[in-house]
């Protein structure tokens, strides 16, 4: 193999595992240089564009200033305040259309930019660990729902988040979590994971690790490669890792934004917290809290069989399980994951009325959901530039 493939494939390799959601990190380098985190709104659709009701920056306890969106119920409130937490590489703007369906049945809805990523700003590197994540949680509640019960919804690394924060405050879990989402996320074993690549592409990509992924920012002639490869294979690529079924375009290019506004070396610096997060042991921690764990069948980021593990851990917990549902569920099929989010919602303010005694439920396999997507997709086009 000549030099300019095999920098190429290096290339590749380190980008599927950096974005965690897309291969198109090594092909868009250039794209990632020229973009700044603060810019990431400019080129997304107006349809998926939201005006909060309130914007706070919550400053975490290390000083690191957090960008948070409040939104009102609307309608009869219900008092209980829904916390969206986003994953790795993307940001708040990934959960547009579950922020509308629950601030419409009565939520009060608050959703965050990690550290790094969206509107927030950036942390020294040894920040950048789920731990951290878990505290920067705590603040932004103490900041954004100071009272009242509250569900803490988390996807991918926004759901090894709400571990976390489990973990760090437990009364305060369960004194005030009334309900969790877990969606397509793992509660350890990801250094395992082979990305969608195979074995042995993937093992090539742990073994040059996080380091290879911010030095990328350095190297002219991938740049290059970048700005000839073009937003075909961009699109294409993400795809491939963000979904498992057919999705518009322009919700290829929401997901393709957010991927590419997060600048690479917070991509790269990580990458060591995402390989040795391990937090089975905390799960026990849910028994007794409705929680809802979903994954979709061809997630290649976080495998069904770490979704399986985190159900195992939490008697009761309620497994949906997507056929042909990528890793970005929420963007993929938004009427579904609503819906399950609302129903997890309301079984949990009945158990808060009537405490009972909770039961393991069926795992369910969803698979007539087409005609719900293609609702949502009608819904979203009726709300074009509304921004409400």
């Amino acid at each position: 193999m000549s030099d300019r493939p095999s920098r190429s494939l290096v290339g590749l390799g380190i980008g599927l595992a950096a974005a965690g959601a897309t291969a198109a990190v090594g092909l868009s380098v250039g794209r990632l240089m020229r973009r700044r985190v603060e810019a990431h709104r400019v080129d997304i659709d107006p349809q998926f564009v939201e005006i909060p009701d309130e914007e706070l920056v919550v400053i975490a306890d290390d000083g690191v200033p957090l960008h948070v969106e409040i939104d009102e119920p609307r309608g009869e409130a219900t008092g209980v305040t829904v916390v969206l937490t986003h994953g790795y590489t993307l940001n708040l703007t990934g959960w547009v259309f579950q922020r509308r369906a629950l601030r419409d049945a009565g939520y009060r809805v608050v959703l965050w930019d990690h550290r790094g990523h969206g509107q927030s700003e950036e942390g020294e590197d040894s920040s950048y660990e789920i731990a951290q994540l878990g505290r920067d949680l705590a603040s932004v509640i103490a900041a954004a729902a100071p009272e009242g019960p509250v569900a803490l919804i988390g996807h991918s690394m926004g759901g090894m988040t709400v571990m976390a924060y489990a973990e760090q405050h437990p009364e305060a879990f369960r004194d005030r979590v009334i309900g969790a989402g877990l969606l397509s996320t793992s509660a350890g074993g990801l250094r395992d994971v082979h990305w969608g690549l195979g074995q042995r592409l993937g093992a090539v990509v742990h073994r040059l690790g996080p380091g290879a992924v911010s030095r990328l920012g350095d190297q002219q002639d991938l740049v290059a490669q970048a700005l000839k490869a073009g937003k075909d294979v961009e699109e294409l690529a993400v795809h491939h890792f963000s979904f498992g079924s057919h999705v518009p375009q322009e919700i290829i290019r929401l997901t393709a934004d957010m991927i590419f506004s997060t600048r690479l070396h917070v991509i790269g610096a990580f990458l060591p917290t995402l390989q040795e997060h391990h937090r089975f042991d905390i799960l026990h921690s849910f028994d007794g809290i409705e929680t809802l764990v979903m994954n979709g069948t061809v997630d290649r980021i976080t495998p069904p069989d770490h979704s399986e593990a985190i159900v195992a851990a939490i008697p009761g917990a309620e497994h949906v399980v997507v056929k042909d549902g990528g890793h970005v569920l929420m963007l993929e099929y938004p009427d579904l994951v609503n819906d399950e989010l609302l129903a997890l919602l309301k079984r949990a303010e009945r158990a808060v009325e009537k405490p009972r005694r909770r039961t393991p439920l069926m795992r369910r396999t969803v698979t007539d959901i087409a005609g719900r997507r293609r609702g949502s997709s009608s819904r979203s086009r009726g709300r074009a530039g509304q921004g409400a």
